[in-house]
């Protein structure tokens, strides 16, 4: 009887002190796991300069017929290119079609194959408006868009005035709202043309202003602006750019990229005015990407990258990083046979990457990768080299 006397006791005892004892839980908690939220998205940008077509180079790409390779080109650079969100680059020539018989200078016509070739590295963006826009008259340009399309790259500067198909100058990208907009200071002469300014965007302050504000109207969140301009050959900005740049920045413009003298010009920054970005850059010119023009300066140019990256919260702009990757082209016999090939130029020492080089070669690349750094850089504002990634 004492036991369960004892055993009613220690049952009372545990109740009262579970109700009385103040950090004992009266309650179970509901504990929500917590979800994590990146507070910001990151936009990769490569940019590049000129993209030729020498009749060289497509004699090299011929396999047979009207079939044409321009992969290879590509091929120690692919990986690189790929690995960004936003890929843009002039295209300097246009695709008019094989019935107007393929060409190089000064009249360009490319096969299709290059705009394949193009698409495969990762180009989403050509840009359209350079003084070759017009080499084989409207019909050209109207068909360089409409294969442009076909294969999911935007061509940007130029427009199919037949074609009542809105034209989209706004894009997204992981959340990104931007804008892109291309002009050229004029087209080579072509008894083809009566009147290229309607279907090709000539550099006109005015007409820039309005459309930078229509992006701004469309909330969006940067504006790039690639321009076709200066003096071909030349290390010196000239007057006109830089009057050019300096009312487009005072226009709204966050970047401007920029082409045409085939050999690279200097990269700046800037303050901006009623853009979204509180410091900007313009680079006067990007050099050549891949061409025919075997000179020193004209035989290598750059990759040039930009991460721009938007905190979702506060609505805040940022360029979050600034890196360029030099490039050499190497033109010659490899184990494949005649080959162009876009070659990081850094790498001239690597013999065992490429044993195709020849000494000549190897000073060539050597010389291109210092005159770029040079070219490029002022003597106050470095941006960062990038390392390729070798696979």
């Amino acid at each position: 009887m004492n036991k369960i006397y004892f055993t009613l006791f220690l049952i009372i005892a545990v109740f009262l002190y579970w109700i009385f004892n103040p950090t004992y839980p009266k309650k179970v908690e509901k504990i929500e796991a917590e979800v994590k939220i990146d507070s910001t998205v990151t936009v990769s940008f490569s940019a590049v300069g000129d993209i030729m077509c020498h009749s060289t180079q497509y004699n090299y790409a011929w396999v047979q017929n009207d079939s044409f390779d321009f992969k290879p080109v590509f091929r120690y650079i692919k990986d690189y290119l790929k690995e960004k969100d936003i890929l843009i680059g002039n295209l300097e020539t246009v695709l008019a079609g094989k019935t107007k018989k393929y060409s190089g200078y000064p009249f360009f016509n490319s096969p299709n194959q290059l705009a394949e070739a193009l698409k495969y590295v990762g180009f989403d963006f050509l840009i359209t408006a350079n003084n070759h826009a017009n080499d084989q008259g409207f019909d050209g340009v109207a068909r360089t868009l409409k294969e442009l399309k076909k294969i999911n790259i935007v061509g940007l500067g130029t427009k199919d005035i037949t074609d009542s198909t809105k034209n989209y100058d706004l894009f997204v990208r992981k959340g990104l709202r931007f804008g892109v907009l291309a002009y050229t200071y004029g087209t080579n002469y072509n008894e083809l043309a009566t009147s290229p300014k309607e279907y090709i965007n000539y550099i006109d302050t005015v007409k820039i202003k309005h459309d930078i504000k229509n992006l701004r109207n469309k909330n969006a969140d940067i504006v790039i602006i690639y321009f076709h301009f200066g003096k071909q050959y030349q290390k010196q900005i000239t007057k006109y750019q830089r009057k050019i740049v300096r009312s487009t920045i005072n226009s709204g413009a966050d970047i401007i990229l920029a082409s045409h003298p085939h050999i690279i010009q200097q990269f700046e920054r800037f303050e901006t005015k009623g853009a979204r970005l509180d410091t900007g850059f313009v680079t006067y010119s990007l050099g050549n990407f891949v061409s025919n023009q075997r000179w020193r300066y004209s035989d290598g140019g750059l990759i040039f990258n930009f991460n721009v990256t938007k905190n979702i919260f506060t609505d805040s702009i940022y360029i979050s990083d600034i890196s360029y990757l030099p490039i050499w082209v190497f033109k010659g016999n490899t184990e494949n046979g005649r080959e162009y090939l876009i070659l990081p130029s850094e790498n001239s020492d690597m013999d065992s990457l490429y044993n195709f080089l020849t000494p000549a070669d190897i000073d060539s690349m050597k010389r291109s990768y210092y005159d770029t750094i040079e070219l490029f850089t002022s003597k106050t504002d470095f941006p960062r080299i990038e390392k390729p990634k070798l696979k």
